[in-house]
């Protein structure tokens, strides 16, 4: 973590100094909030509806595991969905870019690889997520669109909101960029549709929301080694307990308190959210196993010690929240389908 980020999440009071910036960029986000409205009501050109997942603050949440949980609950309901996403740090050779299973990390970026490695869903990547979404339903027949971030991209028509929270680290004090780590005041969260927190707690701060938080909780799976076919559950590790954790995420911490908590003396190596490796930054002065996170593996199959293991998560929900949600979606869809039927009426 950067001494600024520290400083946000401690509530350093030498951030005072930072109000007047803060302040601007507070109300030129609210202007562009204004959009927001506008999107929701004129006629869009995307004829499904449009679920977003993000966040109001800079840094990782734990919106992609809750991407991949709703694909699967998408399925399973009936739905086929795809996936659309900026794709932060990718070079692609040209944009709306299609992930594939085989893509390299460094030109789908690490996230969008990570989601259709582990669901197969179809994905498109791109800075407009606009044009990523007509390509991606152009070649293949989704119902339904889940844009991973995006709740600040308002050139994006959008049907269901969810903001995720990291329920540890909260909203920080509260205050927007470059005082604080929001991109939006709190008060966006007040017009969501479901905000999400990822851990146990509700952190303090929170406006008055449409419904009540939603609880997720990320539970690790089974171990699995980067460089061939073996997995293992933790409580059966034969190996030694004390390992190397690397963990290139936005909230490294996590992920080292979760290896503890399966019985794992964790040497701790954080990188920065995004991070690529080089061998030499995973090569260490002791045989000890090493121990990183799914999003990284993506990056590091030719980079990483041989015996490299890969911890995945799964985001675990309450049924009755998706219960609702799916609800809410077939809501939508249907009153879709009725304004489609009623343009064609003459």
């Amino acid at each position: 973590m950067s001494s600024l980020e520290r400083a946000w999440y401690s509530r350093a009071r030498w951030l005072l100094v930072l109000r007047p910036l803060s302040s601007l960029f507070t109300a030129l986000v609210n202007r562009r909030r204004q959009k927001l409205r506008r999107y929701r009501v004129i006629s869009r050109d995307i004829p499904v509806p449009v679920v977003i997942v993000g966040n109001i603050s800079v840094g990782g949440t734990g919106k992609t595991p809750l991407v991949i949980a709703l694909i699967e609950h998408l399925r399973e309901a009936g739905y086929t969905p795809g996936v659309i996403s900026r794709g932060y740090g990718a070079r692609a050779d040209a944009y709306p870019f299609a992930v594939r299973a085989d893509t390299p990390a460094e030109q789908g970026g690490d996230e969008p690889c990570l989601i259709v490695r582990r669901t197969g869903v179809p994905l498109y990547i791109d800075p407009d997520r606009v044009s990523a979404a007509k390509a991606l339903l152009a070649a293949h027949p989704c119902d339904v669109l889940i844009s991973d971030d995006g709740l600040q991209h308002y050139a994006l028509p959008r049907d269901i909101e969810l903001a995720v929270i990291d329920g540890a680290r909260g909203l920080g004090n509260g205050r927007c960029l470059p005082e604080g780590p929001l991109r939006e005041p709190p008060e966006r969260l007040a017009c969501v549709d479901w905000v999400v927190i990822n851990g146990a707690a509700s952190p303090e701060g929170l406006p008055d929301l449409k419904r009540t938080p939603v609880l997720m909780q990320l539970e690790p799976g089974v171990l699995w080694k980067l460089q061939g076919d073996a997995r293992v559950a933790a409580g059966e590790w034969q190996g030694s307990r004390q390992v190397h954790a690397v963990a290139g995420i936005g909230h490294p911490a996590r992920f080292f308190d979760t290896l503890r908590a399966l019985g794992f003396d964790p040497v701790e190596h954080p990188f920065p959210d995004h991070a690529g490796y080089t061998p030499e930054q995973l090569t260490f002065d002791d045989p000890l196993p090493v121990i990183m996170t799914e999003k990284d593996a993506v990056k590091c199959q030719d980079s990483a010690p041989e015996d490299t293991w890969v911890l995945p998560v799964e985001a675990r929900l309450d049924p009755a929240f998706i219960d609702t949600f799916l609800n809410q979606l077939a809501e939508c869809s249907a009153q879709m389908m009725d304004n489609h039927n009623g343009s064609k009426v003459t």
